[in-house]
């Protein structure tokens, strides 16, 4: 199911828009430019989808690099757990 107001908010920046529930018909634009398709916004939604992912992996690798860059620095797992929870 396409989330609309990930695709809008990353593919539609700037624009104006309420989203009254999570389908395409509560979609009323608020600018004057035309309203995107149900059919552009669903297209969008496999790639920001997969941008959402990219970037939920991209934390976790930099958790885990600035957890072992800690660890080589001679901190102790309570220290580390200390600084970081």
């Amino acid at each position: 199911m396409t989330n609309y107001v990930e695709v809008l908010l990353r593919r539609h920046a700037g624009r104006q828009w309420t989203l009254n529930g999570d389908n395409y018909d509560g979609l009323v634009m608020l600018d004057d430019q035309p309203k995107p398709t149900q059919q552009q916004l669903d297209d969008a939604w496999p790639d920001v989808e997969s941008e959402i992912a990219t970037e939920a992996q991209a934390k976790v690798t930099a958790r885990a690099n600035a957890l072992a860059k800690l660890k080589a620095l001679g901190l102790t797992d309570d220290e580390i757990a200390a600084l970081v929870g």
